[in-house]
């Protein structure tokens, strides 16, 4: 290689690393760093057409302005539903005046048992801003396949009952009803927190 050819080289590199440099500076301030996953433009949850527990219709328009998380559960659910609405509760007080601009969401996948009076008492339970969602069965199937989530029912040991299967994890959607933020239910409070504040902030 020619020392021409060398040098010529090197300009071209240094040329692209100022244009590169040039062209993140121009994106302004850098998208928010999230604990969870990060599901930004994959339009979750605009399916979401249901009744809360209060009996009135719900889509995601009613919380605009507000950071929604979705949670997909059922009241008889023994041990993961409990433990993910009480860690959620944890959230809205680790939140502080925050918590009031933030809507937690259980939406139940098991209509059949889950009536609404069954539903408001259980989730206000944990916290008395938090709303539980129903609707018909063909309702929940189209909200949890807008969030892509999985439910089946499953039967118990002799078959006379039943329990249900279903995705564990918390859907963050931002104020403009966009889902941002997969959070798997072991993530933890303070990193849910995390997530929810750099929503609110963005």
């Amino acid at each position: 290689m020619s020392a021409f050819s060398f040098h010529r080289r090197a300009l071209l590199r240094g040329a692209a690393a100022v244009a590169l440099a040039g062209a993140l500076a121009a994106c302004g301030d850098p998208a928010p760093s999230f604990k969870g996953n990060d599901i930004s433009g994959t339009q979750l949850g605009k399916g979401l057409a249901l009744t809360d527990h209060n009996g009135q219709a719900r889509t995601l328009q009613d919380f605009a302005g507000k950071v929604v998380v979705v949670f997909f559960g059922f009241t008889q659910c023994p041990d993961v539903c409990p433990t993910s609405l009480a860690e959620l509760s944890q959230v809205m007080e680790k939140l502080g005046a925050d918590a009031d601009r933030v809507q937690v969401l259980m939406i139940t996948v098991d209509p059949e048992r889950d009536t609404a009076e069954i539903l408001k008492q259980y989730v206000t339970t944990f916290d008395p801003r938090f709303l539980g969602l129903t609707g018909t069965p063909e309702q929940i199937k189209q909200a949890a396949a807008s969030f892509k989530a999985y439910y089946a029912k499953v039967p118990t040991e002799g078959g006379k009952n039943y329990t249900m299967d279903h995705t564990a994890a918390f859907y963050l959607l931002d104020g403009k009803g966009e889902s941002r933020v997969l959070a798997n239910n072991t993530l933890g409070v303070d990193a849910l927190a995390h997530d929810i504040k750099a929503l609110l902030g963005s």
